[in-house]
């Protein structure tokens, strides 16, 4: 017959593969120039962080020099269960967890990927997620909802919203973030 003491060491160990089961990765927005910082202190608590990097080489006033920076600046990711998300927006540099309406897993095969080429020895640098053209729908901001076209113009990114019938369009000036492709 099992002892109290035995009996709670199965339970704590049926917790804890519940709670690795529960294990899924998230984006973390983090203050600005924090995302080393956020990836040591996670992993530093027992978290599971993952941030990309990008070799870039920077002009500084006397020289070039090659600087390690994050590959998307001002987020890191992590692995966790949801249930811990309080500890993890309680970590000192995290602005908060990255979901429309709640924090929202990535997949795996995206992660995977984006390991995959972080560990290759190659160049690696960032650029603009919308490429002109994609449908996108408004996610915050006065024209929540508003569905039409990313463009960008010089230095406005913009929404294109057309009137069909009459064949005429008009462009709302945008930030890049406020926006989501349409699935």
């Amino acid at each position: 017959m099992p002892t109290i003491c035995q009996e709670e060491q199965v339970a704590r160990e049926a917790e804890e593969t519940a709670l690795q089961t529960n294990l899924r990765w998230y984006a973390l927005q983090t203050h600005s120039h924090h995302e080393k910082q956020v990836r040591d202190r996670l992993q530093a608590g027992g978290i599971e962080p993952f941030l990309p990097l990008s070799r870039q080489r920077r002009q500084w006033s006397d020289r070039k020099v090659w600087t390690t920076l994050p590959l998307f600046r001002g987020y890191c990711f992590a692995r966790f269960a949801l249930n811990n998300s309080l500890a993890i927006r309680r970590t000192p540099g995290v602005a908060r967890i990255v979901g429309i309406l709640k924090p929202e897993p990535i997949r795996d095969e995206e992660i995977a990927v984006l390991q995959q080429v972080d560990s290759a020895d190659c160049t690696i640098e960032p650029c603009n997620y919308f490429v002109e053209g994609t449908w996108v729908e408004v996610i915050q901001g006065p024209f929540v909802g508003l569905r039409g076209q990313f463009v960008r113009q010089t230095k406005h990114h913009g929404l294109v919203i057309r009137a069909s019938l009459i064949q005429q369009a008009a462009l709302i000036h945008i930030r890049a973030d406020e926006v989501v492709p349409i699935q």
